[in-house]
């Protein structure tokens, strides 16, 4: 369980396939500070995916991808020297100040456009079709980890606005037009909507 606030921008430092038995990627990321007390078998949020950490050596961490995590998720597309966001898993006892989060990512989107102004930047994106009845104004989204609230919704095209701040210490200050982020939709509207 994680609450999509970032706590840190990781690196990734290595990416290699595992073949020997069955198919899978490994990823090496450098936590940074946010390795300290982590162990084996963990979980942590990379860019909003729930992963387990499998090795740990100083401040970098490996952390294995199945077929089904490559292919939900943007994950698959990093590359070297890439920048993730970071999120720990949740302490019973921590405050909750984003919204509950999985780590279950549920789809990928586009980022089709982006305003800065002078005190924010809007995010526009095109979610996938299926995604889109999750979605609502004014509610919760995870996006690349971060937890965030829906500006608005027009069919498949919604927006958030970001602070400077969310900016600075996400990996958002890296993403262009065209690029790919993961989507977590709130799972307080899965289940409305299979009860309705």
């Amino acid at each position: 369980m994680f609450t999509g606030i970032v706590e840190g921008i990781g690196t990734v430092n290595k990416i290699s396939k595992i073949t020997k038995n069955r198919s899978a990627i490994e990823m090496t990321i450098d936590l940074g500070k946010q390795v300290k007390g982590l162990k084996i078998g963990q979980s942590v949020a990379l860019n909003g995916v729930c992963l387990t950490a499998t090795k740990i050596s100083k401040s970098k961490c490996i952390f294995e991808m199945i077929e089904e995590t490559t292919k939900k998720t943007d994950l698959g597309n990093l590359k070297v020297g890439g920048v993730v966001n970071i999120e720990r898993s949740l302490k019973v006892g921590d405050r909750l100040e984003g919204h509950f989060v999985l780590g279950h990512v549920d789809g990928v989107a586009i980022i089709k456009k982006i305003l800065k102004k002078p005190k924010e930047v809007q995010v526009y994106f095109e979610v996938p079709k299926n995604l889109a009845k999750y979605i609502v104004k004014k509610g919760s989204i995870t996006i690349d980890g971060i937890s965030l609230t829906v500006v608005d919704i027009k069919k498949t095209l919604a927006y958030v606005s970001l602070i400077p701040h969310t900016i600075e210490i996400t990996n958002f200050h890296t993403k262009k037009v065209g690029d790919k982020v993961n989507i977590e939709t709130d799972i307080l509207g899965k289940y409305i909507l299979k009860q309705a």
